[in-house]
């Protein structure tokens, strides 16, 4: 996955690559994410037959062919003007549910139309106007969308230096850092320069850096109580992104949503944040039982997945791997992601002693202490 990162950045501007590859502020949330994967040991069992693997797995009442989801990311069509579309139908192709963004680049009802059979999620962020909201929740029904992904830790915008210094805005604004960027990447602008604007296909704000934007648009007055005004409003699943501490999590599932979401947003909104992998175990104790926990974050590796299944998570979400993917190489690049991420889960469960991802349990792995 790392040469993929390395092809992603050879082939799009800086200020676009940094703003898939960067956190915020000193990036710590980001850096102890994925230092937490490197600390995990497994105990692998051996002379056990595990000629046939079943990667599947169940993730809100369905079957996922492998134990991961594509999460929300905003701005897709940025990082390839292939967009949204190219990246769902890889999720079609390999059984895998997709969420679109709030921020997504394609609408809800092109998605539905451009991908008809994949399993669609769409992720919510609450405007200060909660009639917009309302109104994506119903466009999302009507379009065939099964689950909703309530993200919840953007009270405010993360401040991510790599986007200011970069000079990065939405949309992308054409001054003299970005013409001379021109020159080193003309494939790339070529293609934004002769597609669709980019826009937001759900807002109609835009204008600044994402953190900009986050904090003016979105409502910071959220709350655990707003949990019934999104049940009103919406009669599928119900997912809460963003889960950060134990006590939250013991308050959400309370509150009967479906599943939970242990994310720092990637590293991208509080800085020094705790690290969903080293929260997992205890939230799984004490709320695994009354709803699906699922993990995000700092993910680059089959064996990471694996990790956090073992550890108790119900499955995974994958984002800046997939960006990384469709930056190198378009649809192409994510498919090759989704291949990477399959041959490394089924050898590492071969090699562990198990056929099923269902047979993973905490007795074979730990973290290593710093």
């Amino acid at each position: 996955m790392w040469d993929v990162r390395e092809m992603a950045r050879r082939s799009t501007p800086k200020s676009v690559f940094d703003y898939t590859d960067g956190g915020s502020m000193s990036e710590s949330s980001l850096d102890r994410s994925r230092d937490a994967y490197r600390r995990v040991e497994f105990t692998p069992r051996i002379m056990r037959n595990v000629a046939d693997v079943d990667l599947s797995t169940t993730i809100l009442g369905k079957t996922n062919a492998l134990p991961f989801v594509f999460a929300p990311t905003g701005f897709t069509r940025m990082m390839h003007h292939a967009g949204e579309p190219a990246v769902a139908a890889v999720a079609e192709r390999a059984g895998i549910a997709y969420a679109l963004s709030t921020l997504g680049t394609t609408s809800i009802e092109g998605l539905a139309t451009a991908t008809p059979e994949v399993r669609r999620w769409f992720q919510l962020y609450v405007s200060r106007d909660r009639s917009q909201a309302v109104e994506l929740m119903r466009r999302a029904k009507e379009s065939g969308y099964d689950s909703l992904i309530l993200t919840v830790d953007t009270a405010v915008g993360g401040i991510r230096w790599r986007e200011v210094r970069n000079g990065l805005t939405i949309p992308p604004q054409l001054t003299l850092r970005t013409i001379l960027d021109m020159s080193r990447h003309p494939k790339w602008w070529a293609n934004v320069l002769t597609t669709e604007p980019l826009t937001f296909a759900s807002l109609s704000t835009t204008g600044g850096t994402v953190g900009d934007l986050l904090t003016r648009v979105f409502d910071p007055g959220i709350t655990s109580e707003d949990i019934k005004w999104i049940r009103d409003n919406w009669d599928g699943a119900v997912m809460v992104k963003g889960v950060q501490a134990l006590e939250d999590a013991q308050v959400l599932a309370d509150l009967g949503v479906d599943a939970i979401v242990l994310s720092n947003h990637g590293g991208r909104q509080i800085d020094k944040g705790n690290v969903p992998l080293e929260l997992l175990p205890s939230v799984v104790e004490a709320v695994g039982d009354r709803t699906e926990v699922y993990i995000d974050g700092g993910i680059m590796s089959g064996t990471d997945i694996v990790a956090a299944l073992a550890l108790g998570a119900t499955g995974t979400l994958v984002g800046r791997a997939y960006l990384y993917g469709l930056m190198a190489g378009g649809q192409g690049g994510v498919q090759r992601v989704v291949d990477i991420l399959s041959k490394e889960i089924k050898t590492t469960l071969q090699l562990m002693g198990v056929t099923s991802v269902d047979q993973l349990d905490p007795s074979m792995v730990r973290l290593r202490p710093y």
